[in-house]
């Protein structure tokens, strides 16, 4: 008996969306719009696929506020429909956006991952090697695609307490998978330890980097990074191998 007309399509909806949420450490909200037809879909061709998520929290505490996937004429499996599955027979491309939100930032930035990174590094300040804690990260998106980092950094050996603070400008490398920060400018009073500056530089540089943002079986190139007050927009490529599904 033939499948009546959308059947197809909504089954392979659900186990993108089951397939997707299993990679995920939490979700609030994912919707996968799968089109085609059955005639199309029995020939293995979709019209288009789109992945739409609110609220999606990933490896190392990283929330996406939201994640916009693209896709257009993708070509899958027949044979694998049947079972409920989305086998790609060749990569496609999508065209993607991610809001990051300034508290998704702080989040990551105070998460135990990320203290782990920078606990008990060593580094000089007035001469002397010291080991360090960092005990609040405050980041924020300023206008004028600046990003500013205060934080406040206890010294072991001695038990006081530092505060850092610097903005500056995230710059997506060239093989668009890297983000660096140019223009760093320090806050009041003169830089404390350039190693110090430079370890929460680049933690910054790590957590913007958008291999984070990778699903399995996709990879994000980014076009561009738009930085607005508490808002940070990512434009990216996906290079699409396999759709996650059940």
């Amino acid at each position: 008996m033939p499948e009546s007309p959308g059947l197809g399509e909504q089954a392979l909806n659900k186990a993108a969306e089951i397939g997707l949420s299993s990679q995920l450490d939490e979700v609030e909200n994912l919707d996968v719009n799968i089109q085609t037809d059955p005639l199309k879909l029995v020939q293995g061709q979709v019209d288009s696929v789109q992945i739409e998520g609110e609220g999606l929290i990933m490896q190392k505490d990283l929330r996406m506020e939201k994640l916009d996937m693209q896709m257009g004429n993708v070509a899958i499996n027949p044979l694998s429909v049947a079972f409920g599955k989305i086998e790609l027979t060749k990569p496609t491309e999508a065209s993607t956006r991610v809001v990051l939100t300034e508290s998704d930032i702080n989040r990551a930035f105070n998460s135990e991952y990320v203290r782990s990174q920078l606990q008990n590094q060593q580094v000089h300040i007035n001469g002397q090697s010291t080991s360090i804690e960092t005990q609040q990260v405050d980041f924020r998106l300023l206008d004028n695609q600046k990003i500013g980092l205060n934080a406040n950094i206890k010294l072991k050996e001695t038990g006081e307490t530092q505060q850092i603070a610097f903005t500056a400008v995230p710059k997506v490398n060239t093989n668009g998978q890297s983000v660096s920060l140019d223009n760093v400018e320090y806050g009041e009073g003169e830089e404390i330890s350039p190693e110090l500056t430079k370890a929460l530089v680049e933690q910054t540089s790590e957590i913007l980097n958008l291999s984070n943002f990778d699903l399995e079986g996709m990879s994000l190139r980014v076009k561009q990074l738009l930085v607005a007050p508490g808002k940070l927009t990512l434009q990216a490529d996906a290079y699409v191998e396999q759709i996650p599904s059940a």
